[in-house]
C-alpha cells in the first residue's frame, strides 16, 4: 500500500480519495476549504494544511483541481508539488485542463526526474463514489505502469492514450461528443412530445436502434425511462452544465489551435453557453432540455 497525498477534495476528489482509503492506502488530503477534508478524516484519512504538507512523505501525489490555472499554481508555483515532493514520487494529475498546460507541467516534472501522468476521468460523481471511473491516461509507459494499481482502486476502465497530454486530448474529444449528443437527444424527445409520441415509446425504440447512445441509455434527459438519470431528481447535478461548458470550450480552444473543423462541437458550446448564462450552470448538463423547451 502507498502513502498518497491528495490535493483537491471537491465533488470528485473527495470520493476518489475515500476509495483509496478503503483500499488500504494511507491518504493525506488538502483542500482550500477547511471543511472539505472532514469526511476523509472521518473515514480514516488525514488532513494536510498546505500543498507541501500533503506532499511530505508521499509516494504518490494526486491532484483534482478546477482548471489549468490552479494546476499550474499547485505544480509549478513556489512551494508547489514539483518543488516539494520526494525525488522518487509519482504524480497523477486528474483534473480536466487544456492540453498545453498538461504538457508544460509534465515537462517540468520530467526535467526534475519525476514520473508523471495526466489522467482525467469520465463517470461523474456517481462514478467517483462507486470507484467505476474511466481514466484516460497520458504519459510515459513506465509512469503508467506505476500508476495503474492506484488508478484501479478508483476506476474500472483505465486506458493509456499515449504520451504526455494525450489523456487530456482524449477527455476533451470524448466530452465534445457527449455534449453534442446530449443536445440532439433532448431535441429528439422534445420533437417526439410535439408529435404526440410517448417518451417511453421513443426510448424503447431508439435505445435498441441506430439512435442508441450513452446520452440516451445511461443519462436519458426525460424522467422515467432511466431511473438513475438526473432527470428523475429534478436535474440535480452529477456533472454540472458549467463543467460541460468548460470542457466544450477546451475542445474549441484545441480545435482553433490545430485548425480542426468542429462545427457541431462549436454549436454545442454555444448552446451550453446560453444555458449557463441563463442561470443553468449548477444544473446537470442533461438539464439542457429545459433550455431547449424554453423553461
Amino acid at each position: 500500500m502507498a502513502t498518497i497525498g491528495f490535493i483537491g477534495l471537491g465533488n470528485m476528489g473527495l470520493p476518489m480519495a475515500q476509495n483509496l482509503v478503503k483500499a488500504g492506502h494511507t491518504v493525506c488530503g488538502f483542500d482550500l476549504s477547511e471543511y472539505a477534508s472532514e469526511p476523509l478524516v472521518a473515514g480514516g484519512g488525514t488532513r494536510a494544511n498546505s500543498v507541501p504538507e500533503a506532499c511530505r512523505g508521499a509516494e504518490v501525489v494526486i491532484t483534482m483541481l478546477p482548471a489549468g490555472e490552479q494546476v499550474r499554481q499547485v505544480y509549478l508555483g513556489e512551494q508547489g508539488v514539483i518543488e516539494t515532493v520526494a525525488a522518487d514520487a509519482l504524480l497523477i494529475e486528474s483534473s480536466t485542463i487544456d492540453v498545453e498546460t498538461a504538457r508544460e507541467v509534465a515537462q517540468a516534472a520530467d526535467e526534475k526526474g519525476l514520473a508523471m501522468i495526466d489522467a482525467p476521468v469520465s463517470g461523474g460523481v456517481a462514478g467517483a463514489q462507486a470507484a467505476s471511473l474511466t481514466f484516460m491516461v497520458g504519459g510515459f509507459a513506465d509512469a503508467f505502469e506505476r500508476a495503474y494499481p492506484v488508478l484501479e482502486k478508483m476506476g474500472k476502465t483505465i486506458v493509456h492514450a499515449g504520451g504526455p497530454g494525450n489523456g487530456q486530448a482524449a477527455k476533451i474529444c470524448n466530452n465534445m461528443i457527449l455534449g453534442a449528443s446530449m443536445i440532439v437527444v433532448c431535441e429528439a424527445f422534445l420533437l417526439a412530445e410535439k408529435l404526440g409520441l410517448d417518451a417511453q415509446k421513443l426510448f424503447d425504440i431508439s435505445s435498441k436502434s441506430s439512435g442508441q447512445c450513452w446520452s440516451m441509455t445511461s443519462y436519458c434527459p426525460v424522467p422515467g425511462p432511466v431511473p438513475s438519470s438526473p432527470a428523475n431528481r429534478d436535474y440535480k447535478a452529477g456533472f454540472a452544465a458549467a463543467m460541460m461548458l468548460k470542457d466544450l470550450n477546451l475542445a474549441q480552444a484545441a480545435a482553433r489551435a490545430t485548425r480542426a473543423t468542429t462545427p457541431l462541437g462549436a454549436g454545442a458550446a454555444a448552446v451550453y453557453e446560453r444555458f449557463v448564462d441563463s442561470g443553468g450552470g449548477n444544473v446537470d448538463f442533461s438539464g439542457i432540455i429545459r433550455y431547449l423547451r424554453g423553461t
